[in-house]
């Protein structure tokens, strides 16, 4: 299913997908985690997005956005069972819509209603359950689904979807490309308010995306926008999120965000240098970048995640500092997505084509203040592609 041939300049803008395109997509992705089942000798799988737990699988097989159980069977049929049933039925991919008030909003009930319905489209009675199931939830679908062998498995086929995810296809490609150049848009229109003294607050940068992203069709931000002046940017993730404080002032400034087109999010993060700076401040921006650059040559399918991870944190212990965050993560229906670019990560386990992920090395220090420079890179079989462009953004 997953192409992880090289791609070209020729990827296809998301804008040209139509509605039919995606219908066979979805399905496409349906019948690839079918046959998953029938080797597995499961004849169903049930996933839950609600707001006790978020489960962008939904979307990934079906394009609808939350707030729904969908059951699917080794044979590739899909029932959606979704609290919005007009919202389903406009935007969602799937053989069969069932809304959930006909079910009192129960998803025990509705998961047993539809199993006995389609009992015809399992290879078996086998049903795998989500693993983020309370315990007490799992025992109550065991004490209704009576007719039926229910597993919940840590390292089942739920499991086996995030790693499919882990390597993006085309569609997925071109939607992150698109958010990322829709940031990079909103990172220049930021660095023109800067200059044009415009922008004056954390509180006003932070406005400012919201209404940006908007503007250019985004569903929204990736996460709340972490925008934090010289006073708080020693912090990894400020709290809050944004204030009135001054943004940019003198000193070291950082803004983290990410816009999302169909799902898909971009996560940047700038730093700006407003001068006059001092020596340490300089050094540390300077350490950031080194690493950065560095560890960029290492984004590529020839070394391992922990390599990778492992040469900022070298870098950074030469000059004895520390970065208390891993170097970057991948990115895509969810802002965190695995795998984590991180030290302790498998060493066996090598960047493959067509992951996205940050880089993101950053300095932290309550006197000088925090720098972090953070673009996402498309993994490719031979080399990698920085998609964002973020950058230190320097004010005298």
């Amino acid at each position: 299913m997953k192409d992880t041939k090289e791609k070209s300049n020729t990827i296809k803008s998301v804008k040209d997908y139509s509605e039919k395109d995606l219908q066979v997509l979805y399905a496409n992705r349906r019948a690839f985690f079918a046959q998953k089942l029938l080797e597995n000798e499961i004849g169903s799988v049930v996933f839950i997005d609600s707001e006790e737990h978020r489960d962008p699988s939904i979307r990934y097989f079906t394009g609808h956005t939350s707030d729904a159980v969908l059951i699917i069977f080794s044979d590739s049929f899909s029932v959606l069972i979704p609290w919005d049933e007009i919202l389903a039925k406009k935007i969602a991919s799937c053989d069969k819509v069932i809304p959930y008030t006909r079910y009192k909003n129960n998803h025990i009930d509705a998961v047993k209603a539809v199993l006995n319905m389609c009992n015809t489209h399992g290879c078996n009675t086998k049903v795998e359950m989500p693993p983020y199931l309370t315990y007490p939830d799992y025992l109550h679908f065991i004490e209704s689904l009576t007719n039926y062998d229910c597993r919940c498995k840590e390292n089942g086929l739920h499991t086996l979807v995030e790693k499919l995810r882990m390597q993006k296809d085309e569609y997925e490609i071109s939607c992150i490309m698109e958010a990322a150049r829709i940031g990079d848009l909103i990172i220049d229109e930021i660095e023109k308010q800067i200059k044009s003294n415009t922008i004056k607050t954390e509180t006003d940068v932070a406005l400012l995306i919201e209404k940006e992203c908007r503007k250019h069709g985004c569903e929204g931000t990736g996460f709340d926008t972490l925008a934090a002046g010289p006073s708080r940017s020693f912090a990894i993730h400020a709290f809050p999120n944004y204030t009135d404080a001054l943004w940019p002032d003198t000193g070291l400034s950082i803004l983290d965000f990410g816009v999302v087109v169909n799902g898909y999010t971009s996560d940047t993060t700038v730093t700006v240098a407003k001068g006059p700076l001092s020596e340490e401040q300089e050094k540390q921006l300077a350490l950031v970048e080194k690493a950065y650059n560095e560890c960029l040559k290492l984004y590529t399918t020839e070394h391992s995640i922990a390599d990778a991870a492992k040469k900022a944190e070298n870098i950074f212990a030469a000059e004895k500092r520390k970065m208390p965050h891993t170097l970057g993560h991948a990115i895509g229906l969810e802002i965190h997505e695995k795998p984590r670019v991180s030290s302790k990560t498998d060493p066996k386990m090598k960047f493959l084509p067509n992951m996205v992920l940050t880089l993101e090395p950053g300095l932290y220090s309550e006197e000088l203040g925090g720098v972090r420079l953070e673009n996402d890179v498309l993994i490719k079989e031979n080399g990698n592609q920085v998609l964002t462009n973020s950058r230190i953004i320097r004010i005298d």
